[in-house]
């Protein structure tokens, strides 16, 4: 797998992912799971949905982690 999540995007995910799991607790809603993908693909700097359009966010010295 080739890095496709860039510093930005990475950061970006991984704040989102935690405020929508903290929403999602406070309101004890099953959708604050939904964070956990976020911090997934920050963690493992990796983002299937952009696979179909040849997008990344990653600087070209990234992309050969």
């Amino acid at each position: 797998m080739k890095c496709n999540v860039g510093k930005v995007d990475r950061m970006i995910r991984i704040v989102l992912g935690v405020a929508i799991i903290s929403v999602g607790m406070y309101f004890k809603s099953w959708w604050g799971a939904v964070g956990l993908i976020l911090l997934l693909t920050a963690a493992i700097r990796w983002c299937p949905a952009y696979i179909p359009f040849g997008f990344s966010t990653c600087e070209a010295d990234e992309k050969k982690s």
